[in-house]
């Protein structure tokens, strides 16, 4: 019996591997002779760089960056060992997780830091690179990233724009001089999000209030936004605004989009295609996924279903069941999807002590769905 354990990370208590590796304890109680797969995963966002590290056996690369207010900081991103590619979260250099009530500010923060995680991957020769697009503190439109390599943005005094997206209204010229080295690199963007650059479901509007930005705020970075598209439509012949993802982390996506030869991909499509997981899920009797809700929004991409579809394109009708750490509403339109939906019993503790004992708890939940398919065959 073979058994594929492929879930995202339950956020907040376990990473994508932590997970399947609890999954698997608690399948093993019961089926201790079974083959086990496990193939952790990520939809773009968090954990996605870990996801693809740990499923290619690659390594974790430490640069000196900018965090998204110009702090020098430490960040990591992936290389893998089964391609010449590397993975790189957004997060990691300009997250949400470098601010904090009283320091957040979207006018002045900036994706340099992204660009210079880019920036290293170039100069050691890598094919490709994957950006996930999420957990961004910035609404500069990828500016930052762009300056980082080599792009020059100008004011009307030829002088460097400051970092962030307050400084864009002040844009006059666009003097793109990136590294020649980066038109040989496919850049692939691992976004989740389908909002365009600009308007009422663009990057200021939605994301803008998520960082900090004041409706004050948004107005300005919604002025900024556009001015920007507009230099750089007629200094670089470039009007990706519109497209979807254009918008994610806080218009990082247009960014790229606008000086790279970058795709924007569903973030779980990558993940699926970079683990192998439809070679890896051949001759799989069941299949175990997750993530730490599963609710209304797991039917719109997320990885839980993403994982069941693409097992199901393999081995077709088999069983897929869904773990979490708590169930939400809406959770009836996935029936269609999974086998069976389950939820880990936290009992009546604390959140200090629920994600102490998830490791626990999801094991738990894993062997007593396994004793219900030991009773059932």
């Amino acid at each position: 019996m073979k058994f594929v354990i492929a879930p995202d990370s339950f956020k907040g208590s376990l990473t994508a591997k932590q997970a399947a590796l609890a999954m698997a304890t608690g399948i093993r109680r019961v089926f201790p002779r079974a083959e086990y797969t496990l193939v952790p995963m990520a939809d773009g966002g968090e954990g996605t760089v870990a996801a693809l590290v740990d499923a290619t056996g690659g390594q974790l690369v430490q640069v000196p960056v900018h965090d998204p207010l110009d702090r020098v900081v430490t960040a990591s991103y992936g290389l893998l060992s089964t391609s010449n590619t590397a993975v790189i979260a957004m997060a990691a250099a300009s997250g949400l997780q470098f601010v904090d009530a009283q320091t957040r500010n979207p006018l002045l923060a900036s994706t340099y830091g992204t660009g210079e995680l880019i920036k290293d991957a170039v100069a050691r020769g890598v094919d490709r690179i994957i950006i996930g697009l999420g957990g961004s503190a910035t609404v500069d439109g990828g500016a930052g990233m762009a300056q980082a390599l080599g792009v020059h943005l100008l004011d009307e005094a030829g002088q460097e724009l400051p970092h962030g997206g307050g400084a864009l209204t002040h844009l006059t010229r666009v003097d793109s001089e990136l590294d020649s080295r980066l038109h040989q690199v496919e850049i692939l963007l691992a976004a989740d999000v389908t909002n365009p650059l600009t308007g009422s479901e663009g990057a200021a509007r939605v994301f803008g209030p998520q960082k900090g930005a004041t409706p004050a705020m948004v107005t300005i970075l919604e002025r900024g936004l556009a001015h920007f598209a507009t230099v750089v439509k007629h200094d670089c012949c470039r009007d990706p605004s519109r497209k979807p993802g254009a918008g994610a982390a806080g218009g990082l996506g247009f960014g790229l989009l606008a000086f790279t030869h970058a795709e924007v991909k569903r973030g779980i499509d990558l993940v699926l295609q970079y683990t192998d997981f439809a070679r890896q899920v051949v001759g799989a009797d069941y299949v175990f996924t997750g993530e730490g809700q599963v609710d209304f929004q797991t039917e719109f991409g997320k990885t839980p279903l993403g994982v069941s579809r693409a097992a199901r394109q393999v081995v077709p009708g088999v069983p897929v069941i869904a773990l979490a750490g708590s169930l939400g509403s809406g959770i009836d339109a996935l029936d269609d999807d999974f086998t069976a939906v389950f939820a880990a019993p936290s009992g009546a503790k604390d959140l200090h002590q629920a994600i102490a004992d998830a490791p626990a708890d999801v094991a738990l939940t894993a062997e007593n769905v396994a004793r219900l398919i030991k009773r059932l065959k």
